[in-house]
């Protein structure tokens, strides 16, 4: 809206002078605060001091007293209700640290204890019913994840997502994986079977089906905030978070067994233009951290020291292109065609 919109508004009796004049300044700070950072940064904000740190350890402990309270004269009978009701405080104290004081930590600490509480709930009345443990994991985790989606909606909070998505998947896992193959993930031949998708393709393709669905749901987020200034694009963070482990512990694995690690440098170059076209350096940094505890787990399983070389040519790798980001990103965006929702896309610069 432009200066002249806001008068309108005035004069039409839409907004007061007061209300006009707050909406002005709010504007003028935020394009402030986008324009000063430096063009190579991806904003992200986990705290805004150290009071926030300090709030966050006293919520924790309060919130671990007054569980322990209400185990402790609830009685056996009130047991099931204590996840349920730390829940309910969560929820209550969140109206003032995330509604009003807009403190991010200590609303990350709320979403937390909330999205535990729900869980735990569920687990603690089906446990009662005499469920299976598999129908108990599916049904504890969705409810959790349901749970936290009406939190996102009311809070607005976009580490929720990243907690949604962490349920989702602990539901996924639920459904799809076996106690052989969870006792098998202790050893490397174990990881290998489950994560790749000739040995295992019902566990291994639905962890490559959610990090593609996380995948999506942040580029969903991306694309409604482009120039990274709102909660859109922290949403979007979180989901890359989660999307980028999970689509690379599939793809790592099946290459690993089947192409060796020559297919998996071509898997990794792949993941670095498509990290540049989409301008999220948390992705690209969350996958080659993986990829590099993959390798190195596995191949120190068999001895040796190569894992360490490995160490040092992703370290190289990620340190150029951080270093490089912005040239490199504006000649991957220069030389693609136009494709649909490129110019959603965050604004790339010169190769200059």
């Amino acid at each position: 809206m432009t200066p002249e919109d806001l008068r309108a508004a005035v004069a039409a009796g839409i907004v007061s002078e007061a209300q006009a004049a707050s909406l002005s300044a709010l504007a003028n700070e935020r394009a402030g605060k986008r324009a000063t950072l430096p063009q190579e940064d991806e904003p992200f904000e986990f705290f805004r001091g150290f009071s926030e740190i300090f709030i966050s350890v006293g919520l924790v402990i309060l919130l671990s007293g007054v569980t322990a309270l209400l185990a402790a004269f609830g009685g056996f009978a009130l047991l099931t209700l204590v996840p349920l009701a730390t829940a309910a405080i969560a929820w209550w104290w969140a109206g003032y640290f995330t509604l009003k004081r807009r403190m991010t930590l200590p609303s990350m600490v709320l979403a937390s204890a909330f999205g535990a509480g729900v869980m735990l709930f569920v687990f603690s009345v089906l446990r009662q019913v005499g469920l299976e443990a598999r129908a108990l994991g599916i049904l504890g985790f969705l409810a959790s994840a349901v749970a936290l989606m009406l939190w996102y909606r009311r809070f607005r909070l976009p580490f929720a997502a990243f907690l949604t998505g962490a349920a989702l998947l602990g539901a996924i896992y639920s459904l799809t994986a076996s106690a052989s193959n969870l006792i098998g993930l202790a050893g490397a031949e174990g990881y290998r079977a489950m994560f790749d998708l000739s040995e295992s393709p019902a566990f291994a393709t639905a962890t490559l089906v959610f990090g593609i669905g996380a995948f999506l749901v942040g580029m969903w987020f991306d694309t409604r905030d482009p120039h990274r200034l709102g909660r859109h694009s922290a949403t979007a963070f979180w989901c890359h978070l989660l999307a980028a482990p999970a689509l690379v512990n599939t793809v790592a694995v099946t290459l690993l067994n089947g192409g060796g690690t020559g297919a998996l440098a071509v898997a990794l170059v792949l993941i670095a233009i498509l990290a540049l076209v989409i301008d999220r350096r948390s992705f690209l940094t969350a996958a080659i951290v993986y990829i590099a505890i993959v390798i190195s787990w596995l191949m120190g399983e068999g001895g040796g020291t190569s894992w360490i070389f490995v160490l040092l040519l992703l370290g190289a790798f990620i340190t150029a292109i951080g270093t490089w980001w912005v040239q490199l990103r504006a000649r991957v965006m220069q030389m693609l065609p136009d494709f649909p929702g490129k110019s959603r896309l965050p604004p790339y610069g010169s190769t200059e």
